[in-house]
């Protein structure tokens, strides 16, 4: 099983028991301008894909996803725990950091 895949299957069994949702998330989610809510998170969970993988995070393995949100990309940034989902943080991805498609980086 590639390493990606492999993340994702733990992203999705770990949501599957809890999603915790870490103050920074929760701030970011709550900013006037974006207003992103659990079923958003909820949503790009089970049907997002994962566009960066970070195996090494000093918070434990964890990813950048990306899936649609009342047809708003939206990004979250995850790890996978054995009892639960860390919702580290979520945000709308900008057009000025992100190339169409909001799946890469623009080079800076």
């Amino acid at each position: 099983m590639n390493e990606s895949r492999d993340i994702l299957t733990r992203v999705r069994q770990s949501a599957a028991k809890r999603m915790l949702f870490l103050p920074h998330a929760v701030r970011q989610m709550s900013k006037p301008d974006r207003m992103i809510t659990t079923a958003d998170i909820r949503t790009v969970i089970e049907a997002g894909e994962i566009i960066e993988d970070y195996p090494d995070d000093m918070r434990g393995p964890s990813c950048l996803m990306l899936g649609f949100a009342a047809k708003r990309p939206v990004h979250v940034v995850c790890a996978p725990k054995d009892d639960y989902l860390a919702i580290i943080t979520a945000y709308l991805p900008s057009d000025h950091e992100w190339e169409s498609g909001y799946r890469k980086r623009k080079k800076q």
